[in-house]
């Protein structure tokens, strides 16, 4: 009985990798308890957080609950490990590997609530821009690059943990980077331009616009070019990049649109007559809808005709509109002089012919 107690504790006593087995031994049950008494916690505090924060519109419970349910079991596993190791507190030669261990852990635990955050944090961009096909696109490709930095620094940091000198390869990187963007600087130019043009949002899909000579509607916003059906009916491509560095007027912004006409009378119009167009202009402006008349003047004795100049605003951008609403002002004008007599002006001209003396 004795030989076999002996047996046991010289067993206990033997070590791997500096430590005693019955340390081993140890360590591996600190960590069990610790991980059944962590997933029991995360299970009934966690749990009832995020059903919590289902419930309220505040945005910032949603990210702790999308945060605490991206803690997975092997995290608890590493959590409770490390725990386990500095309550052992031995003086081994596998404490720092163990360390190591938990710090690997800790990285990848930290990259996941990283992808985790830039998953919520792209649905809700979406969200906010009433899912148009466009944004969703953008929201994708920023992801996309987010994890890639993420990860990456996720990997230098892993890399620096074991031993390994990363400021070499940084340096390297960053050569190898530079040369690659040199070779592609036009592509990653347009490239930059789309994420400016998808952050700012200086247009968007569906609005009307005139760059320089052409104009159109806006088709498809693209990473390298954006397209718009101009009025003719031909697609025009512009790279991203030009189409920035342009002066682009967006008619779809437009929150009134001014709008300016001319009518001319005959000189041989009565006096009082001329003094009363400014009211029948006025009329004819007030009777539509969605404008605001603004004035109607006597402006000028021009060749032919005595001219007026009248202007008022649309209150709704569509062009459609202003031309249905002007066509609606000069029939009225139209009816107006018809009813009274007084003749538009056209182009005349009277010939003076003098008899010479005898």
């Amino acid at each position: 009985m004795q030989d076999s107690e002996s047996s046991a504790l010289d067993l206990l006593d033997r070590t791997l990798m500096g430590m005693a087995l019955i340390d081993w031994a140890e360590l591996i049950g600190i960590t069990i308890v610790v991980t059944l008494v962590l997933m029991f916690v995360r299970r009934v505090f966690f749990g009832r957080f995020a059903a919590l924060a289902e419930r309220t519109s505040n945005r910032v419970d949603d990210i702790i609950a999308e945060v605490l349910h991206g803690m997975r079991t092997w995290f608890l596993i590493v959590i409770a490990f490390y725990l386990a190791v500095e309550f052992i507190a031995a003086d081994a030669p596998a404490i720092p590997w163990l360390l190591r261990v938990v710090f690997v852990g800790l990285l990848f635990q930290i990259g996941l609530w990283g992808n985790d955050l830039i998953r919520v944090g792209t649905e809700w961009y979406v969200e906010s821009r009433d899912n148009e096909a466009s944004q969703i696109t953008a929201a994708r490709a920023m992801g996309m690059v987010g994890r890639l930095v993420l990860w990456t620094i996720v990997l230098l940091a892993l890399l620096d943990n074991f031993g390994v000198d990363v400021t070499a390869l940084v340096a390297g990187l960053g050569i190898g980077g530079i040369a690659i963007a040199l070779a592609v600087q036009n592509v990653l130019a347009d490239l930059l331009a789309y994420v400016s043009i998808v952050a700012d949002r200086p247009f968007v899909f569906g609005d009307f616009l005139v760059v320089g000579e052409h104009s159109g509607t806006v088709e498809h916003i693209g990473i390298k070019t954006t397209r718009i059906r101009s009025l003719s009916g031909e697609q025009i491509v512009f790279s991203n990049n030009d189409l920035l560095g342009s002066r682009v007027r967006n008619f779809k912004r437009m929150n009134e649109r001014r709008a300016l006409f001319s009518v001319g009378v005959v000189y041989e119009t009565p006096h009082e007559v001329l003094k009363g167009l400014p009211e029948i202009f006025k009329a004819a402006v007030e009777a539509q809808e969605n404008v605001r008349f603004d004035r109607a003047h006597l402006k000028t004795f021009a060749d032919f005709s005595i001219n007026y100049e009248i202007v008022y605003y649309m209150l709704v951008p569509d062009y459609a509109v202003f031309m249905d609403t002007q066509e609606a002002i000069n029939l009225a004008i139209h009816k107006a002089f018809t009813e009274r007599g007084i003749e538009f002006a056209f182009p005349t001209q009277t010939l003076h012919i003098e008899k010479a003396n005898a």
